[in-house]
C-alpha cells in the first residue's frame, strides 16, 4: 500500500494536537501513550513511530502551544497596534477562562504540569517563554516606562494565575470579578 507523501507529517500533526488537547484537560499525569493514541486515532505503535515517549510528546506540545500564542500575540499586534495588551487581555479572560480545558491556552494549563516536570522539560519551557515575552516586549513596561521582558512576563503572570482562580472558584460572579480586576490590572501596567 502506498501512502501520500505527507501522510507521515500529517499523523504526527494529528498525534500532536491530541496529545496537547489531552495534557491541557488531564495533565501529564492524568494520560498515558495509549490514551494518547487513542485519541488521535492511531495505534500505540503509531504513536511511537513518531514520539520516542510520552515526555518527548510534552515537550513537544509545549513547543506547539507557545508558538500558538506567539502567533495570536503577533495577531493582536498587527490589529489593535499600539492597544494589543487590551485587546488581548480582554480575550484572554473571557474566551480563554471560560473554553474548555483541551482548547485552552498552552501557557495556562500547561504551566502547572511544567512545574512538576524534571528539568528538561522546564528547560524547553523556559526557552519559549523568553521567545513569547520578547514577542510581547515592545508594547509592555514598568512604571519606569522601560520596555523589559519583566514587565511581559508580569503580564502573562496575571493572566494566568487570574485564568487559574477563575475557573476554580464555583460562584460565576465571583469568577467575573477575579477576570475583571486582572484584565484592568493587565491594561493598567505603564504602556509608552
Amino acid at each position: 500500500m502506498r501512502y501520500k507523501a505527507t501522510q507521515k507529517e500529517e499523523t504526527r500533526d494529528r498525534i500532536l494536537a491530541a496529545a496537547g488537547r489531552c495534557f491541557r484537560k488531564a495533565g501529564y499525569s492524568g494520560i498515558g501513550v495509549d490514551g494518547l493514541a487513542k485519541e488521535a486515532g492511531v495505534t500505540s505503535g503509531a504513536f511511537y513511530g513518531h514520539f520516542n515517549s510520552k515526555k518527548a510528546a510534552f515537550s513537544a506540545v509545549i513547543v506547539s502551544g507557545m508558538e500558538e500564542l506567539r502567533a495570536g500575540i503577533a495577531g493582536f499586534r498587527r490589529e489593535c497596534g499600539k492597544a494589543w495588551w487590551l485587546e488581548f487581555a480582554r480575550f484572554y479572560m473571557t474566551e480563554k477562562r471560560t473554553c474548555d480545558l483541551a482548547e485552552s491556552c498552552g501557557l495556562q494549563s500547561l504551566t502547572p504540569e511544567v512545574g512538576r516536570s524534571e528539568e528538561s522539560i522546564r528547560s524547553v519551557f523556559e526557552a519559549e517563554l523568553l521567545k513569547t515575552a520578547r514577542l510581547a516586549t515592545e508594547e509592555a513596561t514598568l512604571a519606569t516606562g522601560q520596555p523589559t521582558i519583566d514587565a511581559a512576563l508580569v503580564r502573562f503572570a496575571m493572566l494566568i494565575g487570574g485564568v487559574m482562580l477563575a475557573r476554580a472558584v464555583v460562584d460565576e460572579n465571583l469568577s467575573n470579578r477575579i477576570a475583571a480586576a486582572i484584565q484592568d490590572a493587565v491594561v493598567g501596567m505603564q504602556q509608552t
